[in-house]
């Protein structure tokens, strides 16, 4: 067992590093196509039936727990995702070439790249404008889009449903992933529940003072405008952006660029993708943030985020196996990106680094409050809605519309079935987000405990955090590492509780 769980990390590293580096030449516009096929094609021997059936034993017959079976229980998600990918390359293809090649035609004549439509929706202080692109890119999303992402989750159901791990396609992902997928679901739906009120009335107030806007008319593209937060564009320059990233993580006692294994890419491209992400190409040695800039505070945010998705990477342990640099459960990785952004809910952050104060201050927090509750109502609506696409329960012909009334209820925006394939992030990944947004508060109450509120600024927080937590990869889930580092289980109740101090700032 051990030789067969040795040749498969053999066999993966040099193929997600090929793999890795294409998706980020693609998504940070230094090649328009991708040719995900001919990479498969040099990696057969990784994704072979051999090395599937290797992965398989190892998980069937490693000893519950230990070690070995938690190698052997990585390296099978790995297979199982990596055969599901392969088989659908030429789908994965034809959707990224259509994202950096797709224009939206409005009814003016006028011509937007797909890529933009977020940036150009977030921005425009017109609300016709607003609702005209938008309305243009769902058509554009649904006749075009849509198939190519419906035929995909096709078939990844049906090539797991042949591998037999698990009954069906969400308890597979249980097993196999250790993402708790149903008793996330209830704390989501008892999330929702416990929040309704509170974003129904932080909502109406933020539409009517921002906007202007009935909170009965308010659609998706207002709120993309909203979370835009273009009031506070003066405390948030571009200009001071990097700089002022890079010397918190200096103050803390990290390398902003670990060592010179993190390359910042900030720069506007044509061809770049609109959605910033880090791309680890060789972990830990080449990692590279990539960002487009949106403007104002949304950029203060995602480039924090990114950074602490770059620090984990770029600060992994050389000397773990594969499977605990490159796989495992990415709400850890997740959990520490959203420990740098939430900075952007800490007064004392915001005194030191931006130019926010006063008055302007307490209304930023009591903004950020709500965006918060929005964006995590989004995504508990977001998992839910996607429990209905890969369960059997609902049937395809109202997927569609299921999505539009789960997201629609849970905003308080109206969102349209246009998306329903298009706002799905594969393999239950919001699931990931919301598990991070709660591990990032354990890690944070932590950090407070030993080096005080402003531990962000504290020379001996960021070697602790580098060596007992980011060194660690990826071999601990979530839930354990909230167990190792402070005891305490995952839940959505201390992000409740810091909402509700926010709102009252």
């Amino acid at each position: 067992m051990s030789d067969a769980l040795a040749q498969l990390r053999r066999l993966g590293e040099p193929f997600m590093e090929e793999l890795s580096r294409a998706m980020w030449m693609i998504g940070a516009g230094h090649s328009r196509e991708i040719d995900l096929r001919s990479i498969y094609a040099r990696h057969a021997a990784a994704l072979s039936d051999d090395a599937l059936a290797a992965a398989l034993d190892a998980w069937r017959t490693s000893t519950r727990p230990s070690e070995e079976h938690r190698s052997a229980r990585l390296l099978l998600d790995w297979q199982i995702e990596g055969h599901a990918a392969r088989e659908t390359a030429d789908l994965e293809e034809r959707e990224l070439g259509w994202e950096a090649s797709a224009v939206i035609t409005l009814p003016d004549g006028r011509r937007v790249p797909y890529q933009r439509a977020a940036i150009e929706i977030a921005n425009s202080t017109d609300r016709r404008e607003r609702l005209a692109l938008d309305a243009a890119r769902g058509t554009l999303v649904a006749r075009e889009l849509a198939p190519i992402r419906r035929e995909r989750f096709e078939r990844e159901r049906e090539i797991v449903a042949e591998l037999d791990v698990a009954p069906s396609y969400i308890e597979a992902i249980e097993e196999v992933s250790a993402l708790p997928l149903r008793s996330l679901a209830t704390q989501c739906e008892a999330f929702l529940r416990d929040t309704s009120d509170m974003s129904r009335e932080l909502l109406a107030h933020s539409l009517k003072r921002e906007l202007g806007i009935n909170p009965d008319d308010a659609a998706r593209s207002d709120g993309l405008a909203l979370a835009r937060s273009a009031e506070f564009d003066v405390a948030f320059p571009s200009s001071d952006l990097e700089r002022a990233v890079r010397r918190q993580i200096e103050e803390m006692g990290l390398d902003p660029e670990a060592n010179g294994h993190i390359v910042y890419d900030t720069a506007e491209r044509e061809g770049k993708r609109s959605r910033a992400f880090c791309s680890p190409v060789r972990i830990p040695e080449e990692v590279y943030l990539v960002i487009r800039p949106h403007g104002g505070a949304t950029d203060w945010q995602t480039l924090l985020h990114e950074a602490g998705h770059a620090l984990h990477f770029g600060y992994i342990d050389s000397r773990l196996p594969f499977e605990f640099r490159w796989l495992g459960d990415n709400s850890v990785t997740e959990g520490y990106a959203m420990l740098f952004d939430h900075r952007m809910q800490d007064a004392g952050w915001l005194r030191r680094y931006t130019g926010l104060r006063g008055a302007d201050l307490s209304r930023f927090l009591r903004n950020v409050g709500g965006s918060e509750l929005r964006m995590l109502r989004r995504y508990c609506a977001k998992l839910l809605y996607e429990l209905d696409l890969h369960g059997n329960e609902v049937p395809a012909s109202q997927i569609p519309a299921r999505y539009a009334d789960r997201l629609s209820e849970a905003t308080g925006f109206r969102y349209s079935p246009d998306d329903a394939y298009a706002d799905v992030d594969p393999r239950f990944y919001a699931g990931r987000y919301l598990q991070a947004w709660q591990l990032q508060a354990v890690l944070a109450s932590e950090l407070t405990e030993r080096f005080n509120e402003d531990w962000w600024r504290n020379p001996h927080a960021g070697p602790w955090l580098r060596d007992s937590l980011l060194a660690e990869g990826q071999r601990e889930t979530a839930g354990e590492l909230a167990k190792r580092v402070a005891s305490r289980d995952l839940s959505f109740a201390p992000l409740i509780a810091a909402i509700e101090q926010l709102v009252e700032s």
